[in-house]
């Protein structure tokens, strides 16, 4: 089968195109056959090794978070998919695989797919779906009447996070650029600041959480628009030692390391009286469903940017690190 390969750590000529086995599914997996695969920014990092501290990978591997297509086989004992499902999944972190003809899933990391999408627009709902959900339902705690200031509003997670957090009751401040501003009004965004024009800074108060999908200056700024209490977190940002602890199971080593790195920023929130937490977002075949089902009742729509056939990928990625993306970039696997 033709793949999608990190054969080494680097630039753009890290990855590559190659003909590899085609691959078994083991007890509790399933084996997709893969109609389209969506690119994230973290597949950017984990080819550049940014990521090594977090994840070790053993290369070469095939490449790619995320993918919807067909159950093609499905590995021995129970398993609640059949040959014929259409599904979608982010994939096991340390195994990836989506760039890819074929991949081997396990079972709960995996869901049926919302029906009312094609498969392209369903590849590249899982990791932005599920950053988004996670980071607004289970670390924001976002409701009705939650102040909530999302920078960064039109990307593949933006886009999403504004829709979920108007369905879960929030008032949303959102940041885009002119090519953006429309997109997002139309999703829900109550409050939009032109970021090429405006200082949010200057505009903003008492915010009862923050969403940053930026990091840098504009994470360090958002601690100025909290009231006491608030939250804020970041998948931009650096991670923190509760990263290491509750997110990766990492060894001691790590949460030292995570918390000198975020020292500055830490204190930063405690300054304001307000917490900070990087998201390290984890796959879930529950989660996955529960965002079909807003996708299907009409709460949730994806955006997509563009769509590349699998033969350019090379091109996709160039495109997806402008960083000018309006919504999710996908590639199609004839």
């Amino acid at each position: 089968m033709r793949a999608f390969v990190l054969t080494r750590y680097g630039g753009a000529e890290a990855m590559e195109l190659q003909d590899v086995p085609e691959p078994l599914p083991g007890i509790g997996e399933v084996r997709i056959r893969v109609e389209a695969a969506g690119l994230n920014p973290v597949d950017s990092r984990i080819r550049d090794g940014d990521l090594r501290p977090l994840n070790r990978l053993r290369l070469p591997i095939i490449a790619g978070c995320e993918a919807a297509g067909t159950v093609d086989a499905v590995g021995p004992g129970p398993n609640r998919f059949a040959v014929g499902d259409n599904v979608y999944a982010r994939v096991d972190k340390k195994r990836l695989g989506a760039f890819a003809e074929y991949v081997c899933v396990r079972e709960e990391l995996v869901a049926a797919m919302p029906a009312s999408l094609d498969f392209a627009a369903a590849a590249g709902l899982p990791l932005a779906g599920l950053t988004a959900l996670q980071a607004l339902r289970d670390v924001l705690g976002v409701g009705p009447g939650t102040r909530l200031f999302i920078s960064g509003g039109s990307g593949g997670v933006g886009t999403l996070a504004i829709q979920l957090a108007k369905h879960f009751g929030a008032d949303v401040t959102t940041t885009a650029s002119p090519a953006g501003l429309a997109l997002v009004r139309r999703l829900g965004a109550d409050h939009v600041i032109d970021y090429t024009r405006e200082e949010f800074p200057a505009l903003l108060s008492n915010f009862d959480a923050v969403l940053d999908l930026v990091g840098g200056e504009t994470l360090k700024k958002s601690f100025g628009i909290l009231r006491p209490g608030g939250k804020v977190v970041s998948i931009a940002g650096v991670p923190e030692p509760r990263t290491a602890t509750v997110d990766l199971k990492a060894p001691p080593w790590i949460t030292v390391v995570f918390a000198l790195m975020s020292l500055g920023i830490r204190r930063r929130a405690r300054k304001v009286k307000a917490s900070y937490r990087y998201l390290f977002m984890h796959p879930s075949g529950d989660d996955l469903r529960v965002l079909a089902t807003l996708v299907d009742g009409g709460q949730l729509q994806p955006v997509m940017d563009s769509s590349y056939p699998f033969a350019r990928i090379g091109e996709a990625f160039a495109a997806l690190e402008l960083g000018h993306a309006k919504g999710k970039i996908v590639v199609t696997i004839p």
